[in-house]
């Protein structure tokens, strides 16, 4: 998982990495320096451990929600009267000024109550999903697609959500 991720690391993320390491050596030499001004130092090493774990995780998930920006549409459901599946239609656009190189496209089933917090809960833990990978979607081009999910058994009431992480 871990070697996943940094394969999938772009110019700008290792930009983004190294600017806020910097700031983090930055600001734990300024705290050492300040050693004798106990306060001044706790604050400034303090500060400078918050930028490096808040700092990177909220840049990188902003900036890859900024530069990979898309818009998923819920087209409609049909499920099937002879076999166990639903078929989901959707469409995905690039909103974004790259070319997107793969998006990972994920339909999923989740029971619904009729309580909004049980509602909200089982978004958490989704009946089934399924997931497709599209690629070589160009910038504001938009794609129909087509998302099986089966073996579906559930006989109640569900609702599907339909979403992309493009790439």
């Amino acid at each position: 998982m871990i070697n996943t991720f940094i394969d999938e690391l772009i110019i700008y993320d290792y930009i983004l990495f190294s600017v806020i390491f910097a700031l983090f050596i930055l600001l734990f030499i300024l705290g050492l320096i300040l050693r004798k001004k106990a306060t001044k130092a706790i604050v400034l090493i303090s500060l400078a451990f918050f930028i490096l774990l808040v700092g990177s995780t909220l840049g990188y998930s902003k900036m890859h929600e900024y530069l990979f920006s898309n818009v998923t549409s819920f087209i409609s459901q049909k499920k099937l009267t002879f076999s166990q599946a639903v078929v989901v239609y959707a469409t995905v656009k690039n909103n974004s000024n790259f070319d997107f190189v793969n998006c990972k496209i994920s339909a999923s089933a989740y029971k619904v109550s009729g309580n909004s917090i049980k509602d909200y809960i089982f978004t958490f833990k989704p009946l089934m999903k399924m997931s497709i990978l599209e690629y070589d979607i160009l910038k504001g081009e938009e794609r129909e697609l087509k998302i099986i999910l089966e073996p579906f058994t559930y006989s109640n009431d569900y609702n599907i959500s339909v979403e992309a992480t493009c790439r």
